[in-house]
């Protein structure tokens, strides 16, 4: 086994998902095809304002919801 952590594997909705150590929220979105769309992003039950998805990082282990909004009526 090597000693070099690649990944961290975190949940998002529920799904065990392995992204690059050092992603931030605004990655993941991008990595998620997520960029576009509004969504509300929840990290460890606390609710990440749009403002702070570059400058917070994903650690091991971190439960994410990610909520995504549809137009339409």
């Amino acid at each position: 086994a090597s000693l070099v952590e690649l990944g961290v594997q975190i949940t998002v909705n529920g799904d065990v998902h392995e992204i690059p150590q050092g992603t931030d929220i605004a990655a993941l979105l991008l990595l998620l095809g997520l960029v576009d769309t509004p969504v509300a992003v929840e990290r460890n039950s606390e609710i990440v304002p749009r403002a702070r998805h570059v400058e917070t990082r994903i650690e091991e282990g971190d439960a994410l919801e990610i909520v995504h909004f549809v137009g339409g009526g």
